[in-house]
């Protein structure tokens, strides 16, 4: 059987989140506490996530995304097995979570990332224990330490610059019949010419993204792309995707059977992960063959089928966001825009921009709603009411003018 990434408990899982918590309490001791949640992948932890479990993690250079996933899930304290800060880059997840009040504790080794799934741990300074057993030590990070590490990572953003224009010329010998012509993209029923195309990832402030975009949805009905979770964040918002494109690790069996078409994105060469998962769906597919990311093929394809407008939710503009994804393939996130960069508008410059249309039907209901008031205003006023009276009798008059020139009597006076 497939794993279902659909039943997980989720954040809001208050009943079991209160007998976690209860037990350890008990079990732990006085300090931080609470049950660990053991994920060496951070996005995949904070799908069984509850308020005031200890999140431990193995993830160098944690990004804003991921750290904004925890801070949603309430945790207790992020204990990670790697450095939060490598001096790569300037990332920007553990000023995130001392914003938030959640401690950190970096480079802890390995054996952090033994302690048992629901293990109660209790966090002693920048000592980890479980029950009275250390487990293992690492550094507290705090504003002086996470500043400290900025600066250092600010200095060797150039060496990172570098490599990144290396990775993107790279990119653009591997892919340039895609990114010039097109050529790879599959067909798919979905018909995207002439409409808007409306790409969701679950990145930076997707929900408020989708909240902001109700109206334009609503009034110019997009093609609605979510890739991977994005697919899920369309759900939440009450909406049904009309495509979902990625490598199927972050979506649930909801959203994969909610009857959107489902394009698997796989290597260069081929290989699909994610397409035996969805044959045990039995969800009907298509299979586009792509060097980058999930978010880049979604455009890509979006653009080759003839999207009059591609709007984006989520997604990465930024040369930080870039590296903050901590992929080598960030680079053909770069040369996506340039390619698609006369459609594409993030949803925040739609939402500044866009008015909502008001059309010849309503400006006319508006007008009569307008006359009818004043009607009805003069009606209860003397001049009105002898105004409404003088124009009934020289109606009356007009009729019977009429009425004299083919030969019929005059009509009774009202």
């Amino acid at each position: 059987m497939p794993r279902s990434f659909s039943s997980a408990p989720t954040c809001n899982d208050e009943a079991v989140t209160a007998l976690f918590r209860r037990r350890a309490l008990t079990e732990a001791g006085p300090g931080v506490s609470g049950p660990a949640r053991v994920d060496a992948r951070t996005k995949n932890l904070t799908k069984r996530l509850h308020p005031g479990d200890v999140a431990v993690i193995d993830h160098e250079d944690l990004d804003r995304v991921s750290a904004e996933a925890l801070v949603a899930c309430k945790v207790s304290a992020v204990l990670n097995a790697a450095r939060s800060t490598s001096g790569r880059y300037p990332n920007l997840g553990p000023g995130i979570l001392l914003e938030a009040g959640i401690p950190l504790v970096d480079d802890l080794g390995p054996a952090v990332m033994s302690v048992r799934e629901g293990q109660p741990l209790r966090l002693d300074g920048n000592e980890v224990y479980a029950g009275d057993k250390l487990v293992a030590a690492g550094t507290v990070q705090d504003a002086e330490t996470i500043e400290a590490n900025m600066a250092q990572a600010r200095e060797g953003l150039s060496v990172q610059l570098e490599a990144f224009a290396a990775n993107t010329m790279d990119y653009v010998q591997r892919e340039r019949e895609l990114l010039v012509d097109g050529v790879g993209t599959p067909k798919v029923r979905t018909k995207f010419e002439g409409r808007h195309a409306l790409v969701v990832v679950r990145g930076y402030h997707y929900k408020e993204d989708l909240a902001m975009l109700r109206s334009y949805i609503r009034e110019y009905r997009p093609l609605l792309i979510g890739v991977d979770g994005g697919a899920d964040a369309i759900l939440e918002a009450g909406l049904s995707p009309d495509v979902i494109v990625g490598d199927m690790d972050s979506v649930s069996d909801k959203a994969l059977r909610s009857g959107a078409e489902i394009v698997v994105h796989a290597y260069r060469d081929g290989r699909a992960p994610g397409q035996r998962r969805v044959e045990d769906l039995g969800v009907e597919h298509v299979v586009f063959p792509a060097t980058g990311t999930s978010e880049d093929v979604a455009m890509l394809m979006a653009d080759d089928l003839g999207a009059e407008l591609i709007v984006a939710v989520g997604t990465h503009d930024t040369m930080i966001e870039f590296l903050d994804k901590g992929r080598a393939g960030m680079a053909s996130t770069f040369l996506t825009r340039l390619r698609v960069g006369s459609k594409l508008i993030d949803a925040k410059g739609v939402s500044r921009l866009y008015r909502t249309r008001i059309s010849t039907w309503q400006l006319v209901l508006l007008a009569a709603a307008g006359v009818l008031a004043l009607f009805v205003a003069l009606a209860t006023t003397n001049v009105g009411q002898t105004t409404f009276g003088l124009f009934g009798a020289w109606f009356d008059d007009l009729v019977n003018f009429f009425r004299s020139l083919v030969g019929l009597a005059p009509a009774p006076t009202t």
